[in-house]
């Protein structure tokens, strides 16, 4: 499949730098996916946008008014996203991460949005989202504080979930701080899940569940897919090539465990792309985006899209990249072998020949 595809110019050097500057070489897994969360949703990698890796929990907006966690921030990257090419290449989601609520629940026992960052609520913000085409998603934790410190789900997982559902949602990234046990952990995961199907509105999941739960015992990854749409295994993201080979590494030791579940319905996410930033080179920026592209991760970019270089732009948008992500059959790369201190040729139009054996089952 990937030999008939493998016509344009910008996919060959788009693939062939990750021979060039990666150490890895990756070939499509060969096991089809297995059966997911049955919600109909991420039948292929979910694609959009996401706050943290740039914008972090930064809540000062009168010193930093347009930077900081904020309505204007979502407003502002969602007319972008409609009116510059994103949302025609497949990024479709804007994700609001930690610290956009208010330090405590309502009267009623429901979360809320900061009232003077986001004066209009989630609820107008999700209506203008919607508007331009685009969904909304948000986020919580299944633990009693959320990592920044703000309330946790814990004990209010079906008044959460329909609250979500209420103000027009459409992604849950749902994270996994101050938890007090490996049970509670993977109960709370499993309750939201239930909650938000019971809500009768279509919600992507993104769980956080095995990521918390590797550093005590290996999860149950057929399990943790009957629940999730897409799940974190390993640490966050950061704007340097280190964290991303860190990433890799790990994703390549622990193939075998997590390849032969990923499928339409329910992804291995790797984190964000943080393409677009201040700390990989351009050939590093290539790399992390044809590689995402192969093993067929979410597409979550973290940057800021109201100052993004021309060439980020492009590579981003790269649609003969993004259709290998997109691929409906949904199988994830694996690392075929690995080699350091290998120097290989520059790959051109004309050397297909050099990476097709490469790619094709």
């Amino acid at each position: 499949m990937m030999t008939a595809m493998m016509k344009p110019l910008s996919r060959v050097l788009w693939l062939g730098c990750v021979l060039v500057f990666c150490f890895q070489v990756l070939v499509p897994c060969g096991l089809p996916g297995a059966c997911g969360l049955d919600n109909g949703l991420a039948m292929t990698p979910t694609m959009g946008w996401l706050h943290w890796e740039r914008f972090m929990c930064n809540v000062n907006c009168q010193e930093e008014p347009d930077s900081c966690i904020s309505e204007k921030l979502f407003l502002q990257i969602a007319e972008i996203m409609a009116s510059d090419g994103w949302k025609d290449v497949g990024y479709e989601y804007i994700c609001i991460d930690d610290c956009w609520m208010a330090p405590e629940r309502d009267s009623k026992g429901r979360l809320q949005a900061d009232p003077k960052r986001f004066p209009g609520g989630i609820r107008r913000l999700a209506n203008y989202v919607h508007s331009k085409g685009l969904k909304l998603g948000i986020y919580a934790d299944v633990g009693n504080k959320t990592c920044a410190g703000f309330p946790g789900s814990f004990g209010y997982y079906d008044i959460d979930a329909q609250t979500f559902a209420d103000w027009g949602v459409d992604l849950l990234k749902f994270d996994g701080c101050y938890c007090d046990s490996i049970q509670h952990l993977a109960e709370g995961y499993k309750q939201m899940s239930l909650a938000l199907n019971r809500t009768g509105r279509s919600i992507v999941y993104s769980c956080e569940w095995p990521l918390y739960m590797w550093p005590i015992f290996k999860p149950n990854y057929t399990e943790i897919r009957e629940y999730c749409n897409h799940w974190r295994n390993f640490a966050d993201i950061y704007d340097s090539w280190q964290s991303i080979r860190n990433t890799l590494d790990w994703t390549s030791s622990n193939q075998k465990i997590i390849v032969p579940v990923a499928g339409p319905g329910g992804w291995n996410d790797p984190d964000m792309l943080v393409i677009g930033n201040f700390g990989l080179s351009r050939d590093q920026q290539i790399t992390q985006m044809a590689l995402w592209a192969i093993m067929a991760a979410p597409l979550l970019m973290s940057n800021d899209l109201r100052h993004i270089s021309p060439e980020a732009k492009a590579l981003l948008q790269d649609k003969d990249v993004i259709a290998i992500n997109q691929d409906r059959l949904g199988r994830q790369g694996y690392r075929l072998r690995k080699g350091e201190g290998i120097c290989l040729p520059s790959i051109h139009a004309s050397s297909n020949q050099h990476m097709i054996p490469l790619l094709v089952p």
